[in-house]
C-alpha cells in the first residue's frame, strides 16, 4: 500500500503570517460585537444621538487599514474614516472604551461630550476624525499627505467615502489636486448600494466607480469588499505604490449596507430579499471564517478563544464607560474662548520624532 502523505499547507497570501490572520479576525469580531453592544445601550437610552452600524462592511474597513504602517508616536501612516469605518479606527489603535464614551457623550470622552460616535482625532495613533459634509475629508487628507511628500516622509494617507460622495465637488477637487501633486494617498470608495436612501443607479451613470480613476490620471482597482484577504491585497498594493512615490490610488470596494443609514432608518426603500441575500451568502465574517478553517490557518478553538477575549474586553469597557461622569457645566467653555481654560490636548501628550517618520 503506498505511503499516505499529508497535503502541503496552503500558503498564506500577501506576505501575511498566521498571527496577522488571527489579528484580522479579532478586529472584525471586535467591530461587530462592539456595535451590537452599542445597539443594546441605544435601546437603554444610554447612547446620545444617532447610532451608525457597519454590518456587512466590517471586513473591508479592517482589512484596508491593516495595510497601513501603524505607530503610536505620530510618525506612522494616517487615515480618515467615514461613519461606517469603526473597524479602521480600532485597527489604528482606538480603544473600545473611547468609542463607548463618545457614543454616550461622557465627560471623559475624547471630545468631552462635544462630539459623538467616531468623530474624534488622535494624531499620535494616526486617525483624523471625520467631518459630516460628505467628500470633504478627501481634500483634507490631500493636504495631510502633501505635507508628507514635502517633508520627505515615507508616510501614506488613506481616506474613505461612500459612492454617493464621489458626486460632490469636494471629492473632485481633492482627488484632482492629489493626483497632480502625486500625493501618497489611497482613496477608498465604499460602493455599498445606497447613498442614504438613493440607489447607486439613480445617483451616478457610471457602471463602476473605479472607472473614474483614469479621468484623474490615477491608479484604480476594484475589489470584492467582502473578501477580507482580497481587500487587504488591494490596499497593500496601493499603500506600497504610494510609499514608493507612485501617487494616488482609487480603490472601489464592492460591498453592501445591510442596515439603514442609522439606527432610526427603517430601510423601507430596500427589499427584504436583497438584504437577506447578502446576509446569507456574502457576510464578510462568515466568509473569512470559512477561509481560515478551510485552509487550516486557524482552528475553531482559536476563533472561540478570540471571541471570548472580545466579550471580556467589551464587558470591562462598558462597565468603565457606564460609570464615567457626564460633562460638567464648565466643560462647555473649554476650547471655546481664547482667554478661557485650555486643557492639554489629548492628541498631543508627547511630541513626535520626525526623524522616525
Amino acid at each position: 500500500m503506498p505511503n499516505q502523505t499529508e497535503a502541503p499547507p496552503v500558503e498564506i497570501p500577501h506576505a501575511l503570517v498566521r498571527g496577522d490572520l488571527l489579528a484580522l479576525y479579532r478586529y472584525i469580531r471586535l467591530t461587530r460585537t462592539l456595535e451590537e453592544r452599542l445597539v443594546n445601550l441605544h435601546r437603554q437610552n444610554k447612547v446620545v444621538g444617532g447610532l451608525f452600524r457597519s454590518l456587512g462592511q466590517e471586513g473591508e474597513s479592517v482589512a484596508s487599514a491593516f495595510a497601513l504602517r501603524r505607530r503610536t508616536d505620530g510618525t506612522g501612516d494616517m487615515l480618515s474614516p467615514l461613519i461606517r469605518n469603526l473597524g479602521s479606527m480600532l485597527v489604528m489603535g482606538a480603544e473600545p472604551v473611547e468609542v463607548l464614551r463618545q457614543y454616550m457623550a461622557k465627560g471623559d470622552s475624547p471630545a468631552r461630550g462635544k462630539e459623538l460616535n467616531i468623530h474624534f482625532t488622535d494624531y499620535q495613533r494616526g486617525f483624523v476624525g471625520q467631518i459630516s459634509p460628505l467628500g470633504d475629508m478627501v481634500p483634507v487628507m490631500t493636504g495631510v499627505t502633501l505635507t508628507f511628500r514635502q517633508r520627505g516622509e515615507e508616510r501614506v494617507g488613506m481616506v474613505y467615502l461612500g459612492e454617493g460622495a464621489t458626486s460632490t465637488g469636494a471629492f473632485h477637487e481633492g482627488i484632482n489636486f492629489a493626483a497632480v501633486q502625486r500625493c501618497p494617498l489611497v482613496v477608498i470608495v465604499e460602493s455599498n448600494g445606497y447613498a442614504y436612501s438613493t440607489p447607486t443607479a439613480k445617483q451616478s451613470a457610471v457602471k463602476a466607480f473605479v472607472d473614474k480613476a483614469p479621468g484623474y490620471g490615477v491608479a484604480g482597482e476594484q475589489v470584492d469588499g467582502n473578501d477580507v484577504l482580497a481587500v487587504y491585497g488591494a490596499a497593500r498594493r496601493a499603500v506600497d505604490r504610494a510609499r514608493e512615490g507612485g501617487g494616488v490610488t482609487l480603490i472601489e470596494v464592492i460591498t453592501f449596507r445591510r442596515l439603514g443609514h442609522a439606527q432610526h432608518d427603517n430601510q423601507s426603500y430596500q427589499s427584504v430579499e436583497e438584504i437577506e441575500r447578502w446576509a446569507s451568502t456574502n457576510d464578510p465574517l462568515d466568509r473569512y471564517v470559512a477561509t481560515l478553517l478551510g485552509n487550516g490557518w486557524a482552528s475553531e478553538a482559536d476563533l472561540a478563544g478570540l471571541d471570548t477575549q472580545v466579550e471580556r474586553e467589551l464587558d470591562d469597557a462598558i462597565a468603565v464607560a457606564d460609570a464615567s461622569p457626564l460633562p460638567q457645566d464648565e466643560d462647555t467653555l473649554l476650547d471655546v474662548y481664547a482667554d478661557g481654560p485650555v486643557p492639554l490636548p489629548w492628541t498631543r501628550h508627547t511630541l513626535p520624532d520626525p526623524a522616525r517618520a
